[in-house]
């Protein structure tokens, strides 16, 4: 009979307080390390003690005589956060536990340390069966790697550790941790830079510190820093940075279980802000407390990032030998060793910082090498004092990181190497300002540093030829380009003044100034440069909202641009830009607004006064050959023709003037809509044409039909015939249609389903019902958008221009589509810009009520409450 425990309520309430005192006291003090160290003992301490008075209260020193309460896992390092779970292994006499007279007490205590408020995630193993266990699995064998004791037969434990010692391989467990490891790594997206990055298990978290401290106590290095240190494994002063990393994770991950108040280790975007403040951050005009707080554990990550791949590389080396294996000369300085970068000395920086760039370009000269080796890589941590301002003003410098621009090949992974190793930021101390920056506007995924080394890469890859499939047109242009370095150059500069609170295009352009007088770069070179960084969002914004079919909008840009060389440059990097922002920023229509923009300014730029009237016949002769070789009949497109305005024949290319002429042939003077769909001739997503008897609230319900059908608008151009009738055509992207495996959508049946949904709702009469309230994300919940709403007139004062910023969300465009129907405002073009999660929208209007200030405010006010 289970001896009774009416203690347990009591024990329940202790438990409670005493965490809630811990976890309080916590809270109102002042963030330090050595708080949160003292928090995570304290707690681990709490439940030692709680567990030992179970342990005692269900009799199992009586029931299982030599049976002993092991911590293991986290809990067994003697450190417990707010929420985590508690692993315990209850270690039982004898070789199987299977018939365990004990078994029934064991199950009641587990049972109770749930009841009092204990996470406990239990096994009950003898020591054979601990060992036979770890064998089959490497987590079992790292959990019990930390087994300490708590309670019960000493002997037992002592048992265990020497049987688990003697049964450890310590080189297959390096290597099944190494590739858990990397497993983990691209679980996490590779990257210590993610948006809400876990700040125990991402690349740079907790994880990658215990890691190191797991395979070297598996091979008999030790169990702490200190004799890590002890061992020659690492360097006092990386014991003592090391200490300092772990402890600034700890203190953030024991503020989010505090905040979060339940176990969470991702810094999510609805807890960033709460978690920044209790650690006294405050937002200022160029940056949120968040993004302060993401500084700050974005720069730690880093540094563990480091070092985690200094000491798992040192490990190896001595684990496996691989220190002894042959080097291969490159340079007096630097060797080739099995596919790695080794110096020659350890202090070979110290005694010659010029060294430390010619790492760098010996690496993008050495065909075959894949990395830095250990010890070139500790050399380099622990030169970081050696770059200063004297190190930056070296001419001598200066010169090999202009080489390393220069080389044929392999500035990527060299850019990146030298950011990882944190010499990119020493030595471009503007750079050095933006690392681990993040930008939450919303489209940028990544930090700042790491978004411009991805312009670089997508730069790079235009002169690469096995990627010229990826973007013909950009690898064209790219093949007859001369100086690949200036567009590499202009991309590290081109958001490199990014969260100073002015406007980091002019900031970005000063500072490359600077960077090429003390380079020696002049000349049209230096010109060059700096207008690519001052005008990289230019071309980009002009795309997606201006009237590509206004020849004074192209005049204007030719203007700007001035020559088909800086053309062809702000056209690669602006690609090369948008691309990097997120993989959801892209996409086929932007790609072809982009080009569309290109040509057109070319054929301006070579002296080709644009003739109106010549070009619409031009496209009205090949829309014709088109309509031949459907079989029309000469003179189809005449009636249409007849009824439209030279502004339909600039707007659109001859295959739209030849699908319209086609479609609407039979129903020019139809009664109700006509509506007709085909694939996107630009890639994903339909073009839709509506035809249809003209009403002032036409493009709303349009819009209406897209949103409630799960259609996202990407771009809108609005006529009106003479005869009356509204002809529109949209670009639109289906948010609901999943494709097959393959990622194909079957465009047949939602082409059936557009044209008899659409043609339906907009027959339908009645007042426009209600916009839908659309869900947010819960990024944009955190971090919203301050909507805007401007309105102007156009550069002829003929026509308004409206623009419209705010977070996205379903029902936006139809809102915004109401408000501008219920004052008779009529639409004339509309470019739907989708950036992530934040949309800018323009569009061209007109009407009567725009000439008044006060119905002008009225409008404005109203779509503004719209998008709120």
């Amino acid at each position: 009979m289970l001896p009774a425990v009416p203690q347990l309520p009591v024990l329940r309430q202790q438990f409670k307080d005493g965490k809630a005192q811990l976890t309080d006291h916590f809270k109102a003090s002042r963030p330090t390390t050595s708080g949160a160290t003292r928090l995570l003992r304290g707690l681990a301490r709490h439940v030692d003690d709680t567990l030992s008075a179970l342990w005692q209260q269900h009799g199992l020193p009586a029931l299982a005589p030599g049976g002993a309460l092991v911590a293991v896992g986290g809990y067994g390092r003697g450190e417990l956060f707010p929420h985590s779970d508690v692993d315990v292994l209850v270690l039982l006499p004898g070789e199987s536990t299977e018939a365990h007279p004990a078994r029934d007490a064991v199950a009641a205590f587990i049972t109770a340390c749930w009841d009092i408020g204990i996470e406990c995630g239990s096994s009950v193993r003898s020591v054979a069966e601990c060992v036979a266990e770890a064998r089959r699995d490497v987590t079992v064998q790292t959990s019990l790697l930390e087994a300490r004791f708590v309670c019960g037969g000493r002997k037992s434990f002592d048992g265990l550790r020497r049987t688990l010692r003697e049964a450890m391989d310590a080189r297959a467990f390096f290597t099944a941790k190494t590739l858990e490891m990397k497993q983990r790594h691209v679980k996490h997206e590779s990257t210590p830079y993610a948006l809400e990055p876990n700040c125990k298990e991402s690349p740079g978290g907790l994880r990658d510190l215990q890691v190191v401290i797991w395979v070297a106590r598996a091979a008999g290095y030790g169990r702490t820093w200190a004799e890590l240190a002890g061992h020659g494994l690492i360097t006092p002063f990386e014991a003592q940075q090391l200490l300092k990393h772990e402890g600034t994770l700890k203190l953030i991950r024991a503020r989010l279980h505090a905040m979060a108040g339940r176990r969470e280790d991702r810094l999510v975007f609805d807890l960033q802000t709460a978690v920044a403040e209790s650690f006294g951050l405050e937002s200022t005009k160029g940056q949120r407390a968040s993004e302060a707080l993401m500084h700050r554990y974005y720069w730690a990550a880093k540094a563990v990032t480091q070092l985690n791949q200094i000491l798992m590389l040192n490990i190896e080396e001595r684990l496996m030998g691989v220190e002894k294996a042959p080097m291969r000369p490159i340079t007096i300085r630097f060797f080739d060793r099995g596919g790695v970068l080794e110096v020659a000395h350890d202090d070979i920086y110290a005694r010659d910082p010029h060294a430390i760039l010619e790492t760098f370009l010996v690496f993008a000269q050495t065909p075959g090498l894949q990395g830095l080796s250990a010890r070139t890589l500790r050399a380099l941590y622990n030169a970081r004092n050696v770059m200063d301002a004297h190190f930056r003003r070296d001419p001598a410098n200066r010169r090999l990181f202009m080489e390393i621009l220069r080389q044929p090949s392999g500035q990527t992974h060299v850019l990146r190497l030298m950011n990882q190793t944190s010499v990119l930021g020493r030595y471009l101390w503007v750079f050095r300002r933006i690392v681990g920056r993040m930008q939450h506007d919303l489209f940028h995924v990544y930090t700042v540093d790491q978004h411009i080394l991805m312009v670089v890469r997508n730069v790079r890859r235009f002169f690469i030829p096995e990627h010229a499939h990826e973007y013909p047109f950009c690898s064209q242009l790219a093949a007859e380009w001369d100086k690949p370095w200036i567009l590499y150059l202009s991309a590290i500069f081109h958001d490199v003044a990014k969260g100073r609170g002015g406007d980091h295009s002019e900031l970005g352009a000063h500072e490359v100034r600077q960077f090429n007088r003390e380079h020696g770069v002049a000349g049209e070179d230096a010109q060059l440069v700096e207008f690519l960084v001052r005008h990289h969002l230019t071309m980009s914004h002009l795309a997606q909202k201006g009237d590509l079919s206004d020849a004074e909008v192209i005049r204007g840009f030719a203007r700007l641009v001035a020559t088909p060389r800086r053309l062809n440059a702000l056209y690669l990097l602006t690609v090369a830009d948008i691309r990097g922002t997120s993989p959801k920023v892209w996409n086929a229509w932007k790609g072809k607004l982009l080009e569309d923009l290109y040509r057109l300014t070319l054929r301006a730029l070579g002296g080709a006064q644009p003739d109106t009237h010549a070009e619409i016949e031009a496209r009205k002769a090949e829309a014709r050959q088109i309509l031949a070789l459907h079989s029309a009949l000469p003179g189809t497109e005449e009636p249409l023709w007849k009824t439209l305005e030279v502004s339909y024949f600039a707007r659109h290319d001859a295959a739209e003037i030849a699908w319209h002429a086609r479609a609407l042939w039979r129903h020019l003077n139809s009664a109700t809509p006509v509506v007709s769909a085909r694939p996107s001739s630009v890639g994903e997503g339909l073009q839709v044409l509506v035809y249809s008897p003209d009403q002032p609230d036409l493009f709303a319900r349009i819009c209406g039909y897209f949103d409630n059908a799960g259609f996202s608008i990407q771009d809108a151009k609005i006529h009106t015939t003479r005869a009356g009738y509204a002809l529109d055509t949209f670009q639109v992207v289906s948010t609901l249609v999943a494709g097959d495996d393959d990622g194909e959508i079957d465009h047949r049946s939602l082409i059936s389903l557009v044209e008899t949904q659409a043609a339906a709702a907009l027959a339908a009469k009645g007042p426009l019902p209600e916009p839908r309230r659309g869900r947010v994300s819960r990024r944009v919940r955190s971090f919203p958008v301050i909507p805007r709403v401007a309105l102007a007139p156009d550069e002829r004062a003929q026509r308004w221009l409206l623009t419209v910023s705010a977070s996205d969300r379903s029902g936006l465009l139809y809102a915004v589509a109401r408000v501008l129907a219920a004052h008779h405002v009529n639409l004339q073009l509309a470019k739907v810009t989708t950036l992530g999660e934040r949309v800018e929208d323009t569009f061209l209007v007109d009407g009567p009520e725009l000439q008044k200030p006060k119905a002008q405010l009225r409008i404005e006010s109203e779509i503004l409450d719209a998008v709120s």
